[in-house]
């Protein structure tokens, strides 16, 4: 069964979306409809400025009561101390009663070199260390979450007797995967990374037919890792804009896109990676996104109106997907 998440932009606390608590909102009220079982923030510290991550999903914690709370995706992993991190979320993880999913990536922003100045300001991370970095940052949240002393000599972080108490109340805490390869040189290299290390995978739809290819090249490297393509979860971050006119809800979701991370993706790109339009036509098009292999599915709302979007989906769109 297709579950379904929420994203809260709250990058558009900046841009004239709405003040920060208004966004917030959006968390009870998506989970008040019980058609969602997760809600999303974004995260990047000055890559891609927006209210802190952490901070946020502790206040959305005490918010909610049951839906899973996550990072969709945790840009700033490779650049965050992993100890003071794995700290952090154990805390969250109890906080919330066991209810945090956290989807890690490289946080790579060539435009204007933005990761690599965030990574200067955070001891000198560079782009090309990030990908080991987020590899080695896994390995050790996830050797401290077992509760016990941990003696840790690694390529970026050496640790020695160390201990996180309290452990996370999820045993094992999930780490997902968040990444949007292309064919190409890094193709394999890139799921790899997600099958050998990964407990899910978090990915976007920008390119024709990309996601259908990512789950089909991804299932036989699971197979190799001894996990199985059935149960793994792969979700789909995906832009939502309903309305009764396809090309204005899109030239909305392309004014929104600018907006929030600068002109960086072509119409084309806006078209393949948003539902748009009307009902029906975005059932048709996240149906297809279910075809594709999505498991679950989160929605960011790529308008204004996110309460009214947030309305619509519930009552038009989610009970008729697949």
């Amino acid at each position: 069964m297709v579950t379904f998440g929420v994203t809260i932009p709250q990058r558009g606390a900046l841009m004239g979306l709405g003040e920060l608590p208004e966004l917030l909102e959006l968390a009870p009220l998506a989970e008040a409809t019980g058609r969602f079982d997760s809600v999303w923030v974004g995260d990047s510290l000055t890559a891609k400025p927006r209210p802190e991550a952490v901070a946020l999903l502790g206040v959305l914690a005490g918010m909610t009561d049951h839906v899973r709370l996550g990072v969709g995706c945790m840009a700033s992993f490779p650049v965050r101390d992993p100890a003071v991190f794995a700290y952090q979320w154990a805390t969250l993880d109890r906080a919330s009663g066991g209810r945090m999913l956290l989807a890690a990536c490289t946080g790579i922003v060539s435009a204007d070199r933005a990761s690599d100045r965030e990574g200067g300001h955070w001891g000198g991370v560079k782009d090309l260390d990030r990908p080991a970095r987020m590899v080695e940052n896994m390995a050790i949240c996830r050797a401290l979450w077992t509760g016990e002393e941990v003696t840790y000599d690694g390529r970026f972080h050496q640790y020695r007797d160390l201990q996180i108490l309290p452990a996370p109340q999820q045993d094992p805490c999930p780490i997902w995967i968040a990444a949007n390869p292309v064919p190409g040189r890094f193709w394999e290299r890139s799921l790899r990374r997600v099958a050998r290390r990964a407990d899910g995978y978090m990915t976007t739809s920008m390119v024709p037919g990309l996601l259908a290819q990512s789950v089909t090249d991804l299932a036989p490297l699971l197979a190799e890792e001894g996990k199985s393509a059935d149960t793994f979860p792969v979700m789909a971050y995906h832009n939502l804009n309903i309305g009764p006119d396809r090309e204005a809800c899109l030239e909305e979701s392309q004014r929104f896109l600018d907006a929030y991370y600068g002109p960086v993706f072509t119409p084309e790109m806006t078209r393949t990676w948003t539902a748009a339009g009307t009902p029906d036509e975005c059932v048709d098009q996240l149906n297809a996104l279910i075809e594709a292999g999505a498991t679950t599915i989160t929605l960011r709302f790529t308008s204004w109106d996110q309460r009214g979007q947030l309305a619509r989906a519930v009552e038009e769109v989610l009970p008729r997907l697949s």
